[in-house]
């Protein structure tokens, strides 16, 4: 069948909207319809070289929401008409880190630039090549085939475009507050970057019982969103942010400080961790250059202060779990997600929307194909 979708031909690069070719899905695949897709940043990472894929062209996109369409053999976990979710780790269930509740980090993670089906090879081709698809998925086309792993059934009384971002950005932001940061009760937490991933550690830094949660954002706009979902203060700089801290702690400083910036670097991290208190914990959520390293703390006050630095993937929770019980959250009210999607776009409009983007206007844009699929 055809398929209309964003590619990237080479990286640093744009997202070129065309027709390709989509084959059938095969044992242990689906075919998935999907009805709207998040722009998350981790997309622009691709587009502007900061992450490579191995092959060009590639077809972007991890954050979906779809109806399944038809199974492949062998097909268990969902059925045509389920409404889905994806996720962007195929969680084999099976490696060492699944079978101990890790499922984030499965060793199929491995294929997210990869760009073939977990069998290794292509279902979408351009001029005649294989196009490598993103994380398995590819949510940026109208149709995709991707392993039935990473299509997650939800209810379906849950707007699309509200669902597709529970595939990425509102885990991703709520389990770094939640389970990476290991928040407790009454705790000061400080969010650095309070887009579509940090908005929701707020959401989930205030859900654990924490006692104040201070903000940083340079955009008005998302500060004062923050403000409306949980946080109890909201600055502009990470300066601010520390003293702020510190006039709450008498002096000690931050619980911890969820680093969630668009782009980050060794010296986001090193500003982080000097708002913390002894024994504090840093989480770096957002993603680096590929190349860069080094991170500019002092060693010394590392070990002698049992002070943390902690990556978080997916929010350290497993998607088959994380995708229903956030929509469950939202359902019942305990979460919000209606006022993360600032803006609906085209698949053709992905380019503009990405330079909303930067220009901060957006906490969360998404791509919404159901006008299209209405046309068909």
């Amino acid at each position: 069948m055809k398929t209309t979708a964003a590619l990237l031909w080479d990286t640093p690069g744009t997202w070129d909207v065309r027709e390709v070719d989509l084959d059938p899905p095969r044992a242990g695949e689906v075919l998935v319809r999907i009805m709207a897709t998040g722009l998350c940043h981790s997309d622009d990472h691709f587009a502007q070289g900061d992450i490579p894929f191995h092959s060009y062209p590639a077809c972007g996109g991890h954050e979906g929401a779809g109806i399944v369409e038809a199974v492949g053999p062998g097909v268990t976990r969902v059925a045509p008409g389920d409404h889905v979710v994806t996720s962007f780790i195929p969680a084999c269930g099976r490696c060492r880190n699944c079978v101990t509740g890790r499922q984030n980090i499965c060793v199929n993670g491995a294929l997210i630039t990869v760009g073939t089906q977990l069998d290794g090879t292509f279902r979408m081709h351009a001029d005649g090549r294989g196009v490598a698809q993103n994380a398995c998925i590819s949510t940026f086309s109208e149709w995709t085939v991707m392993p039935e792993v990473s299509a997650t059934p939800i209810r379906r009384d849950v707007p699309f475009e509200v669902a597709a971002i529970v595939g990425c950005a509102v885990p991703t932001g709520w389990g770094s507050a939640v389970r990476a940061a290991g928040i407790d009760a009454g705790d000061v937490v400080i969010v650095m970057g309070v887009g579509g991933i940090g908005i929701n550690a707020v959401q989930g830094a205030r859900h654990i019982g924490s006692g104040r949660v201070i903000a940083v954002d340079p955009v008005e706009m998302k500060r004062e969103l923050a403000l409306e979902l949980g946080a109890t203060d909201a600055v502009a700089h990470i300066g601010e942010a520390d003293e702020l801290a510190r006039s709450l702690t008498n002096g000690q400083g931050a619980d911890s400080a969820i680093v969630c910036v668009g782009v980050v670097t060794g010296e986001h991290v090193a500003e982080a961790y000097a708002t913390i208190k002894v024994g504090g914990t840093v989480v770096v959520t957002s993603a680096a250059n590929h190349a860069l390293t080094g991170i500019p703390v002092p060693l010394l006050d590392l070990a002698l202060h049992e002070k943390r630095i902690q990556g978080a993937l997916y929010g350290m929770g497993g998607p088959a779990r994380e995708i229903p019980l956030m929509l469950d959250l939202y359902k019942a009210g305990s979460l919000k997600l209606d006022e993360l999607v600032t803006r609906t776009y085209d698949i053709e409009q992905i380019n503009e929307a990405y330079a909303d983007m930067h220009k901060g206007l957006n906490v969360r844009g998404v791509v919404s194909f159901a006008e299209r699929h209405a046309r068909a």
